[in-house]
């Protein structure tokens, strides 16, 4: 009786803005809070991009990790105080809809889409591309990468599709088993290491083979320097947190659930994901030798602890990156159905279904899952093409990062206060952290490495814009409202008469 009374405020809330209750209720406190850590995934961020660290920065490139981690951990700061005032699916397109105007919204929200149909295609290139060969030994090609991604893809579309609790239950399990694997794996390294003498401190000063000229330097205009380019180990994992606010009609009092979940998967990440870097980084043995390979990561395993423990490493990083993929397709499928749901997304009489036997938005899924696909064809022949994906996977949550801090700067003082998550007197000093971190974070990618990332980011945004210029043209800028908008503006005036 307790949860049906708790299930039935949750969807009188959500009915304040417009939206009656269309998906099952059903993700606790653990479940978000997965949800959340899985799009961060440590074990899929740090493997993926260590070797690229060593090679732009050298091993002392590792100490840019905390300080992404407490400028990403304001910003989780900032985005968890909005979720929990509009727990609604759509995340930075509602906030960005209901607080600024519908046509940033719109916009916002297409970003996020974009952002989503290309990062769910770079993790799961990763198993194909880079641990598959090494875990079953065998020679790679590029057709045999595009064939193991799209299995990876149907795989997770299936789950999607089809169950939403056994999809989280999927993740629950994955993620149970990071945790576990990567506290284990630390402790191990830093204990046989330290055993066999095989820990060098001079590693995490140590600039490998990049060249001392200029290192420390912030580069110029279409170059970033060696050790600024060591942030994006940190501003490629340390995102995705807010998927969590994307579940919030189908979290048990999002309100609180969610902005916490937020939070705190930022912090795990980034505490665990430090430790397992200076471990690895001890343990290294020679840093230019090793930023040579194509899985560091795992060469250092398995050179302290032996070939089987390496193998159960790339297991579990295939399981975290599984999960990793599963929830951002959740997260891309909630977006697409949330703007289709305000007829606002191209074909939306089709994708804002809910599935009565699956409870899911079915068409939505079977639309993302075949975009996805489409853009692991364009992008599989191409030798760049990893890194051209996690470029834009990295330049565009930044972007919408950036939006949603300074909407909430300018919004601040008007937003209602609910008692369940505020920034209280840290508001300003967090506030001041998120931004310089953004605007430091979005001008590395000046970086001239980053062009082919800059136009997929172009074409997609192209896309947009000629669809938002024919809603403009067969609606007008009314056309694009929100549902019951008037309920959030009479919230804020009600509050300002009160005052």
């Amino acid at each position: 009786m307790a949860g049906s009374d708790s299930d039935a405020r949750d969807a009188a809330e959500l009915a304040q803005f417009g939206y009656s209750q269309s998906l099952e209720r059903h993700t606790g406190k653990f479940a978000s809070f997965a949800v959340a850590f899985a799009f961060v995934s440590i074990a899929t961020g740090i493997f993926t991009t260590y070797g690229s660290v060593l090679n732009s920065s050298g091993p002392v490139g590792i100490w840019t990790w905390p300080i992404a981690v407490v400028g990403q951990l304001a910003v989780a700061f900032v985005l968890g105080a909005l979720a929990s005032r509009m727990p609604v699916t759509g995340y930075h397109y509602q906030w960005m809809s209901r607080l600024a105007n519908p046509v940033l919204g719109w916009i916002i929200g297409w970003i996020s889409f974009t952002f989503l149909a290309v990062v769910v295609v770079a993790v799961d290139y990763t198993i194909a591309s880079t641990i598959l060969p090494v875990l079953l030994n065998y020679e790679g090609t590029a057709t045999i990468a595009w064939f193991v991604t799209a299995l990876v893809l149907l795989g997770q579309f299936l789950l999607v599709a089809l169950s939403t609790p056994w999809a989280e239950r999927v993740n629950n399990g994955f993620v149970t088993l990071e945790l576990i694997g990567m506290v284990a794996l630390t402790a191990l390294l830093f204990v046989v290491a330290a055993v066999r003498g095989g820990l060098d401190f001079s590693n995490l000063v140590s600039r490998g083979a990049v060249a001392a000229e200029g290192f420390w330097s912030f580069g110029d205009w279409t170059s970033a320097g060696p050790w600024m380019m060591g942030f994006l180990l940190g501003a490629f994992t340390i995102v995705g947190f807010e998927s969590a606010a994307n579940l919030a009609e189908e979290t048990h009092d999002p309100e609180r659930v969610v902005p916490r979940a937020m939070v705190q998967a930022v912090f795990a990440s980034g505490v665990l994901g430090f430790l397992f870097l200076l471990a690895v980084t001890l343990a290294a043995g020679d840093p230019v030798a090793l930023a040579e390979s194509g899985t560091p990561i795992a060469d250092v395993i398995e050179n302290t602890l032996g070939s089987a423990v390496a193998t159960l490493l790339l297991i579990m990083v295939v399981l975290a990156i599984f999960a990793c993929g599963l929830v951002i397709m959740i997260t891309g499928v909630r977006v697409t159905w949330a703007m289709s749901r305000d007829e606002r997304f191209p074909g939306w009489q089709l994708w804002n279904q809910i599935s009565p036997k699956f409870h899911t938005p079915l068409k939505a899924a079977v639309l993302y899952f075949v975009l996805a696909q489409l853009i692991l064809a364009v992008f599989s022949q191409s030798e760049t093409a990893l890194f051209t994906l996690f470029g834009a996977a990295t330049l565009l949550p930044a972007v919408m990062y950036a939006a949603a801090v300074v909407l909430y700067l300018v919004k601040r003082k008007s937003l209602p206060q609910n008692g369940k998550f505020d920034l209280g007197v840290w508001e300003m000093p967090i506030l001041v952290i998120a931004l310089v971190w953004l605007v430091f974070e979005l001008a590395l990618f000046r970086d001239s490495s980053f062009k082919e990332a800059w136009a997929y980011v172009l074409v997609m945004v192209a896309i947009g814009a000629a669809y938002l210029g024919y809603l403009m043209a067969t609606r007008g800028r009314h056309g694009l409202s929100m549902p019951t908008m008037s309920s959030i503006d009479a919230e804020l005036d009600a509050e300002a008469e009160k005052g």
